[in-house]
């Protein structure tokens, strides 16, 4: 009994697009025709295709079957290979779940950085991003410093995120004092704040030059005052006449590149 090719790939389970793909390949040879032009599967056929199925769902690449004559012949390294790269991709599936689990408890974005699930609600939309960012362009080191630093949430953050875009003088002036205290303590307990270049994964030009673009798309001019006049007295005890943009590269008020 022979089988059309819709037949065969339901036998073995796949598709008849499968089936003309390892043809294409040279994975299946090509059977004999009946008289009206349709193809005539034997038991050969079914068989060499339920290998190729097997060793494909194992892992084992198209290309790598398409040079074996048999199945035993697929060399033991290869197999080793295989089982490594799936408990690899195990391990990091493990590691998801359990990122997720986290990131359902503390009912966090689900874009929040590994560690930083508890503390995310009560961050702006802008710091979260930054976060991000800050994620790509620092090392572990840092963003354990970081997560020090948001965890312990001084209440002149919440007036600094409701900052609107239009305040005037007196409220910026009054903010950026207010902040200038608990940046000037952040700068002495963690190295971060004061110089983030340390702990660049990058060149320290590029966490620079990434994380000054990068507040002064998040803050709006108002906040981004708010921040250099607070550096600047942080610092210096007064505010300096430093370029704007310069301040801004002081991420919410630190040094090089470094969060606030």
């Amino acid at each position: 009994m022979a089988w059309s090719t819709r037949q065969l790939a339901d036998l073995a389970g796949t598709t008849i697009k499968a089936v003309r793909h390892y043809h294409a390949l040279g994975l299946l040879d090509e059977p004999h025709r009946a008289g009206n032009g349709y193809k005539q599967y034997e038991t050969a056929h079914l068989v060499r295709l339920l290998q190729i199925k097997r060793l494909s769902d194992l892992g084992l690449p198209l290309a790598q079957i398409a040079t074996m004559d048999r199945a035993d012949q697929v060399p033991d390294e290869a197999i080793r290979l295989i089982d490594a790269e799936l408990a690899a991709t195990i391990e990091r599936l493990q590691r998801v779940r359990s990122e997720l689990a986290v990131v359902l408890r503390h009912r966090a974005p689900v874009d929040a950085p590994r560690g930083f699930e508890s503390v995310t609600h009560s961050l702006s939309e802008s710091d979260r991003a930054m976060l991000l960012i800050y994620g790509q362009v620092l090392d572990e080191s840092a963003m354990g410093e970081i997560r020090e630093l948001v965890s312990h949430r001084d209440p002149v953050d919440d007036e600094f995120d409701a900052l609107p875009v239009d305040a005037d003088e007196a409220a910026i002036q009054d903010l950026a004092e207010r902040m200038a205290g608990p940046l000037a303590a952040a700068q002495a307990a963690f190295p971060v704040v004061s110089d983030a270049a340390q702990f660049s994964t990058h060149s320290a030009e590029r966490t620079a030059s990434t994380v000054s673009q990068a507040i002064g798309d998040l803050y709006h001019p108002a906040q981004l005052e708010v921040l250099r006049r607070a550096h600047a007295i942080a610092t210096t005890g007064s505010v300096s006449g430093s370029d704007p943009e310069h301040g801004a590269a002081h991420s919410r008020g630190a040094t090089d590149g470094g969060p606030r």
